[in-house]
C-alpha cells in the first residue's frame, strides 16, 4: 500500500502546527458529547468544524 503523505509533507505538516495553531482540550460528560456529535453530523460538519463555527458566532455576537 502506498503512503498517502511523503515524510517531508508529515514533517511541514509538524511544523505548520508547532508554529500556527494552538490545541484546545475540552472536556465533556459523554451524554454532552452525544449530544454535539449528533448536533455536528445533522448540520454536516465535523465536531471540531461545529465547535469552530460556534466559537466564532458567539464572539461576533459578544463583540460586533
Amino acid at each position: 500500500m502506498a503512503e498517502k503523505y511523503t515524510e517531508a509533507q508529515k514533517k511541514a505538516s509538524l511544523r505548520y502546527a508547532k508554529d500556527k495553531l494552538k490545541r484546545v482540550p475540552l472536556d465533556l460528560k459523554k451524554e454532552e458529547y452525544e449530544r454535539l456529535s449528533a448536533a455536528a453530523k445533522a448540520s454536516g460538519k465535523s465536531i471540531n468544524g461545529y465547535i469552530k463555527e460556534a466559537i466564532a458566532e458567539k464572539i461576533s455576537h459578544d463583540f460586533e
